[in-house]
């Protein structure tokens, strides 16, 4: 009879604690933001990566997996993923974007240009940070952890 009772309690955590709710990072297009924004403007976040980038990869399975991160960024921000390397046009603010062969095989995005270009240069990851009138107010290059992206987010609304 023991053992039976320590079975059903076992399973019984087990299955309250396997149905915890992960939360979900809202991803917007350009597209959506503009028009979301009409409604209710918020300062925009653009994660700019590309597809081989191990760096922006560790940055999507870590950082933008934090459910503080995450609370903090669909509460306050718009955020848009960016591939730097994106072959299809995009229209934002009312122009059209298109991506830019460099080479064989190779090119980048006008839009990436425009938000992840430092000192014309661009390096992946870069976040950007638009305000509520679409003005760059931040570009961070680099990888950022949970602590570091939190930070800047956090001090950025306050």
């Amino acid at each position: 009879m023991k053992k039976i009772i320590t079975l059903i309690l076992f399973l019984g955590n087990l299955a309250v604690f396997s149905q915890t709710v992960k939360s979900e990072l809202k991803v917007f297009s350009f597209e959506e933001v503009e028009q979301l924004h009409q409604q209710k403007p918020k300062p925009i976040v653009v994660f700019n990566y590309t597809d081989w980038c191990k760096i922006c990869f560790g940055m999507k399975k870590n950082t933008f997996q934090n459910d503080e991160i995450i609370k903090l960024l669909n509460d306050k921000f718009y955020f848009i993923n960016l591939n730097g390397e994106e072959k299809k046009e995009i229209t934002f603010l009312g122009k059209t974007f298109v991506y830019k062969p460099s080479g064989n095989k190779t090119g980048t995005h006008e839009l990436a240009i425009e938000l992840a270009a430092i000192k014309g240069r661009i390096s992946y990851p870069t976040t950007t940070i638009l305000n509520s009138n679409f003005e760059i107010e931040a570009q961070i290059d680099g990888y950022l952890n949970s602590k570091k992206f939190y930070k800047l987010i956090n001090n950025y609304i306050k």
